[in-house]
């Protein structure tokens, strides 16, 4: 991964971060990682603790941003969110899902996306569980 594909990425995260802080979930952590692997955004809605994962894809020659949540990537995610709450020792005190936000241009020709306006966002509330 190139060091301007890494900073589009964190550009990205960066901008469904407010997406989501505008739609009234509040932050409690970005780019969570340990030995199991990586969670974009923590966030809570009222009383839910929700682990998101963001996807960016430019084109969907290979599925859409959505679909690249497969079964696998979902099971690394819920692992390191229950690794997350063991270490906050929050395991059965808290509510939680798991969400997936896609995002993707809305011309293949742009590549510099300044705010999402210019992109089409899906954003999938409990879009799997553990």
């Amino acid at each position: 991964m190139s060091i301007d594909t890494k900073k589009f990425g964190t550009h990205i995260e960066d901008l469904v971060c407010v997406y989501l802080q505008q739609q009234k979930l509040k932050l409690i952590t970005r780019n969570f990682t340990c030995r199991l692997g990586e969670i974009d955004l923590i966030m809570r809605d009222q009383f839910t603790l929700v682990f998101i994962e963001v996807r960016y894809r430019k084109y969907p020659f290979f599925g859409s941003s959505l679909e690249s949540v497969n079964r696998f990537k979902q099971n690394k995610i819920i692992k390191t969110a229950e690794f997350y709450l063991s270490s906050k020792q929050l395991n059965e005190k808290i509510a939680c899902r798991f969400d997936v936000v896609g995002v993707k241009p809305t011309t293949p020709i742009l590549r510099n996306i300044s705010k999402l306006d210019s992109a089409q966002v899906e954003w999938v509330k409990n879009a799997f569980s553990r």
